[in-house]
């Protein structure tokens, strides 16, 4: 069997460090003799822990003091109805940026709870995002809503918008710990753990401490910010094992080189893919703006005139056989799409390269 290649968008892959680790605690979490899994929540051994996780994610994003660190259950779509539940009651209406499927998922789901503005024209084609200036923002919002990284399109904003003083509110999922972002200029942070910081079942979110005490009575408590907070993301039993897991990848991470570092090899694992892709003659198609093209998260077609199905199929075999894995495109878009979170490294993005260097020279006309 060749040696696998993990391109998935998710449950990713995990650093192979973070494994070995898992290996050892699994059955003896910390020399209590038992596994973390089956072990209480209330006990000093996972207190320990909660707070352990909590200051390392402080520590590499340089969190201020005035937000509250919450590891949730729920994912990113759980977020999405907790975002309108926490936040919306002050006006009644929030902003929303859609720029691919997860933004529009979470702007329909908002949409439940109060008046939701589209902030920039509706489209079924998403390979950017609009100039700012062209952005209809109300000043009457409860927030503005962004997809910081849309993980189907390949959609990554290179800049934090000027919401003019509304909180911004900034789904994570996909790019969270793979660069620095100044914190204090969002209202709230989250993001699911399975693709950058961990496996799936835990949640990550960020918040201002002023935008706290603010949910709407129908917010079911396990959704409600305030009061995870004060039980410090203990309401109930939390997903520990994933809380872990994630611990573990961010300590992985603050190992080697912390995010300076992470956003360093992100950039040259993407350069390895977009180059070939620019360098084919369009034989390799990316649809994305390259101002706003993904680091995370690369879709392509392949074959001239936008994509060949068939080829595309060819590709996708002949890739898995060489232990490629993964690399089918979502099934809203079709083609190819490479993750390259922090956990690939630039061996295996090279491996990747290599392949569709050959593949290239054997079908190009």
């Amino acid at each position: 069997m060749p040696k696998i290649h993990n391109f998935g968008a998710g449950p990713a892959k995990l650093p192979e460090e973070v494994y070995e680790v898992i290996r050892d605690e699994l059955t003896n979490f910390k020399g209590t003799g038992i596994s973390l899994m089956e072990t209480s929540h209330r006990t000093p051994t996972y207190l320990k822990l909660n707070t352990e996780v909590q200051d390392i994610v402080r520590r590499l994003l340089d969190v201020p003091a005035n937000y509250k660190i919450l590891m949730l259950a729920g994912g990113g779509q759980g977020q999405f109805a907790a975002v309108p539940l926490n936040l919306i009651s002050r006006t009644g209406k929030a902003d929303y940026v859609v720029t691919g499927s997860w933004s529009a998922i979470a702007a329909n789901e908002a949409k439940k709870y109060g008046e939701i503005n589209m902030v920039v024209p509706a489209t079924d084609k998403h390979t950017g995002i609009p100039d700012q200036s062209t952005w209809n923002l109300d000043p009457n919002a409860s927030y503005v809503h962004i997809c910081s990284n849309e993980t189907i399109h390949g959609i990554e904003f290179d800049f934090i918008p000027d919401t003019k003083g509304v909180p911004l509110v900034a789904d994570m999922s996909s790019n969270i710990m793979s660069k620095k972002f100044d914190v204090s200029k969002f209202g709230v942070m989250y993001g699911c753990a399975q693709k950058n910081i961990g496996t799936s079942g835990a949640t990550l979110v960020i918040v201002r401490e002023d935008l706290l005490n603010q949910a709407l009575p129908i917010c079911p408590i396990i959704l409600d910010w305030t009061a995870n907070a004060k039980a410090d993301s203990i309401l109930n039993t939390p997903p520990m094992f994933s809380i872990y897991v994630m611990g573990k990848c961010l300590e992985w991470v603050e190992r080697n080189g912390g995010l300076d570092k992470m956003a360093e090899l992100a950039n040259k694992k993407a350069s390895l893919i977009y180059d070939i892709i620019e360098q084919s003659n369009g034989f390799y198609y990316a649809p994305v703006v390259k101002d706003f093209r993904s680091k995370m998260n690369i879709p392509f077609r392949v074959g001239y005139a936008g994509g060949d199905e068939a080829l595309e199929t060819e590709f996708l075999n002949s890739a898995e056989a060489l232990g490629l894995i993964q690399l089918k495109g979502h099934r809203l878009v079709g083609g190819i799409r490479a993750s390259i979170y922090n956990s690939v490294t630039v061996d295996e993005v090279e491996v990747l390269a290599k392949y569709m260097k050959e593949f290239y020279e054997k079908h190009a006309k």
